[in-house]
């Protein structure tokens, strides 16, 4: 009985080695950034086709830009899901290369007019866009790059390419921060004050009213989301303390008849919720990616 279940244990570890040698590959690259004046880090996953493809079928490949969100930082999508293979997985699904760039703890995205090294609009629609098509086989243009976020993220994903469509087909937020109005967060009075707080210290004091920060906020912004025309897919779970800052950026789409996929399913604003999401997420734009001619099967 030793030798069937030694050979057993013997071909079950060669099959385990043989599919991590044939796993997505990740980089981690340094981005300098003229607008802040300092460099900031990514994480570059790169599918096994993209990896072992021969000179004779060097195609170019699309990108999905994936945000952070609050207090977080470049690695977490690597290293703070239940399923720390996802993002491997989803690289080798679908053919796609992966970015998650740094995007400071707090900074929500936008180049903020107060304070230099807030720049992060014009990190990552130029700089880090600029350093990824010139590092890696990408297509270099809108119909091949895709952008997704959570919470500070998903604000990020849908503020970057709602000021920037000609650069992205589609984008993605899960359980973003569709107002930053803090005080329609369902959160401790001392987290709201924190984060308004620093809202103010890189946009000015507030403006009186729901959306102290037009402009600057999502549910300001659906008449040009509409202009834009990109597709938009949100999702959010229902237990989401900012949950009704997606409602109301919802009802505005659907009011001013543009067309988005929303979805709310059971969870929190928890990572366990996010790694479920992130495949729906890639599949959506997996679609476009498809109907643009860029998926590579």
């Amino acid at each position: 009985m030793k030798k069937p279940i030694a050979k057993l244990l013997l071909l079950t570890l060669t099959f385990l080695l043989a599919g991590s040698a044939w796993a997505a590959k990740v980089d981690t690259i340094d981005v300098p950034s003229a607008s802040m004046n300092r460099t900031l880090r990514a994480a570059v996953v790169l599918p096994d086709r993209y990896v072992k493809a021969k000179k004779r079928d060097a195609r170019p490949f699309p990108v999905l830009y994936l945000l952070h969100g609050g207090s977080g930082s470049f690695r977490d999508w690597l290293t703070k899901t239940p399923d720390k293979t996802l993002l491997h997985r989803l690289a080798d699904q679908y053919n796609l290369i992966i970015v998650t760039p740094d995007g400071d703890p707090t900074s929500y995205y936008f180049d903020s007019p107060l304070v230099k090294s807030s720049q992060f609009e014009t990190f990552i629609a130029k700089e880090l866009v600029e350093k990824i098509d010139n590092s890696y086989r990408t297509v270099r243009d809108k119909k091949g790059r895709v952008i997704a976020g959570l919470s500070m993220g998903g604000h990020g994903a849908l503020f970057i390419s709602s000021r920037h469509p000609e650069l992205y087909a589609a984008a993605g937020s899960m359980s973003g921060v569709m107002n930053i109005n803090t005080a329609t967060w369902k959160v401790p009075a001392e987290f709201a004050k924190s984060r308004a707080d620093n809202l103010a210290r890189l946009l000015g004091p507030p403006q009186p009213g729901d959306s102290p920060y037009p402009g600057y906020t999502m549910v300001t912004l659906a008449d040009r989301l509409k202009a834009n025309k990109l597709p938009l897919m949100l999702d959010i779970g229902v237990d989401d303390f900012l949950i009704e800052g997606n409602r109301d950026l919802h009802r505005q789409l659907v009011a001013n008849q543009t067309p988005h996929d929303y979805l709310e399913r059971p969870g929190a604003h928890t990572w366990e919720y996010w790694d479920n999401a992130l495949p729906y997420q890639v599949l959506f734009f997996s679609k476009i990616l498809n109907a643009n001619g860029v998926l590579i099967p």
